[in-house]
């Protein structure tokens, strides 16, 4: 089992706030991660999965049993098919911090993001903290497991990254993809149709890594672009699609305003493509702009939430894949290669000069460090995964 390093800290937010609420996609590891916290307190803990009906049953009267369980941290996975106990928990919860019992209550683990929120946010606001459990990083590889061209090839969902082949994994992602379309779609969202989601989804993964054309994607699937957009918010809702911001600030130059769309998980990318091996993704054009996002994601989850991520790009072609800003001062910008002898291209040159970042890095696929021209420093993914969470 890979160790996900979210454990220590899903810990101490458990022991300074009432309740956390766990995000993350299905079969990302969330349940997995919360057995483990259980296991760590032994009978201090309860596990109740929402899906079983055994585990459903006990919450008949729920008031009853949930007040019974003080002192007792009780982990509520799929909380989603119960909304209506989140105006219980904040009862629950006012009730035992006025008794002293301040931390460590509940443990609430979901698969949409912006809808928990907005239930949990209503009930909630000031009782619960909210973090995210992403697909496996490389910072979270051991000598002794996968290694990161596998991690980018097969993608972070456990299953498909420990599978025993190439061709297990692409299966257990085209199951994945399926079981999404057939079970959590009519689930979150059961006006929008399964097969046009699935349809704009695959078109998505021919564009990853490109500003979204709205108006394209609406005219390919003959819908209109009001209905692109709910079914993009849908599969950003699941943690699934990832809509980079532009940076916005006042230049007097001439901006790029619409988002860049990325797959999340690069194991996905790859079999919406029909990619099941490191010489099928080598091949295929897609290659770089998958490198990119794989990138992406590693360096996004180690600036944490203090840090804004957003890309640069003007219309005369300045541009950077990656900003990272933190309290309105632009702190990092990257470019992303794939090789490991990169060059630095015109266009970030002139992003640096526009935007000022404290540092400037070129992200390329060896292992080594050194600077290079106009104060930009050429550094590995995993030192600069490093540098980040450091900071």
């Amino acid at each position: 089992m890979i160790a996900r390093t979210l454990l220590p800290q899903l810990s101490a937010r458990l022991r300074a706030m009432p309740a956390v609420v766990l995000l993350g996609p299905r079969q990302v590891g969330k349940t997995t991660l919360a057995r483990e916290i259980a296991r760590a307190r032994g009978a201090r803990a309860i596990y109740l999965d929402l899906e079983r009906e055994a585990d459903r049953r006990r919450l008949d009267d729920a008031d009853s049993y949930l007040r019974a369980q003080s002192g007792k941290l009780v982990i509520l996975d799929e909380i989603h098919r119960f909304p209506g106990l989140f105006d219980l928990l904040r009862g629950i919860i006012d009730e035992r911090r006025a008794s002293g019992e301040k931390a460590g209550h509940f443990l609430l683990l979901g698969s949409a993001s912006v809808e928990l929120a907005r239930q949990a946010g209503e009930s909630l606001a000031g009782r619960a903290a909210y973090m995210e459990l992403s697909p496996i990083l490389a910072n979270e590889l051991s000598a002794k497991g996968p290694r990161l061209e596998q991690l980018w090839v097969r993608g972070g969902f456990p299953e498909s990254l420990l599978a025993r082949t190439h061709a297990e994994s692409l299966e257990w992602r085209l199951d994945f993809v399926r079981s999404y379309l057939e079970r959590d779609v009519p689930m979150f969202a059961p006006r929008l149709p399964s097969a046009m989601v699935g349809r704009l989804w695959g078109m998505l993964a021919h564009a990853h890594g490109t500003a979204l054309n709205k108006a394209r994607l609406a005219a390919s699937l003959e819908i209109s672009s009001p209905a692109v957009s709910r079914y993009l918010d849908l599969l950003a809702d699941l943690l699934l699609v990832r809509r980079l911001p532009p940076w916005s600030g006042n230049l007097g130059k001439r901006l790029v305003r619409a988002p860049k769309v990325y797959l999340r998980d690069s194991g996905i990318l790859h079999a919406l493509l029909g990619l099941g091996s490191v010489d099928d993704v080598l091949g295929h054009p897609i290659v770089g702009a998958s490198w990119e996002g794989f990138v992406l994601e590693q360096l996004i989850a180690a600036a944490g939430p203090t840090r804004t991520a957003l890309f640069f790009r003007t219309e005369k072609g300045a541009e950077a894949d990656l900003v990272l800003e933190r309290g309105g001062e632009v702190e990092i910008v990257v470019e992303i290669k794939r090789s490991s002898a990169p060059t630095i291209s015109r266009g970030f040159h002139v992003a640096c000069e526009d935007l000022k970042p404290n540092e400037a890095f070129v992200v390329h696929g060896g292992d080594a460090s050194w600077p290079m021209k106009g104060g930009v420093t050429a550094i590995s993914l995993s030192e600069l995964v490093r540098r980040l969470e450091q900071r």
